[in-house]
């Protein structure tokens, strides 16, 4: 059994490569739209939070990333959503296709602008 993660680095490493390619995009594209965002580790997988809040998380697992945009992310654009596999408040991107990065930028500037509506700022 592997030690716990204690960061996102730790967490990424611990996978074979191609996993870890979509892991640092996923990263990345989550940090570009949402630069404030505190990053963690929160239910064993890569976290996000906002004005103190839920923003998103991910994780990898053997044949794909999964995303989860709390809710909110998912209802809003569940039509854009609607070709992956998915569970409540959780959608699974597949290691051998074509990663979404434009959709998951707009998921993650939506839940922002959601966050900041509702937080306090901070």
């Amino acid at each position: 059994m592997q030690p716990k993660p204690k960061n996102v680095k730790e967490y990424i490493a611990g996978f074979p490569k191609e996993a870890r390619e979509r892991m640092e995009q996923m990263r990345a594209l989550i940090k570009e739209a949402a630069p404030d965002a505190k990053e963690m580790i929160s239910y064993g997988m890569p976290g996000y939070k906002l004005c103190g809040k839920p923003l998103v998380y991910f994780a990898a697992y053997k044949n794909h990333i999964g995303f989860y945009a709390t809710p909110t992310g998912h209802e809003m654009f569940e039509k854009d959503l609607s070709p992956y596999k998915q569970g409540k408040g959780s959608v699974q991107f597949p290691l051998d296709e074509k990663f979404p990065i434009e959709l998951i930028k707009k998921i993650v500037a939506f839940r922002v602008v959601e966050s900041k509506s509702k937080g306090n700022l901070s």
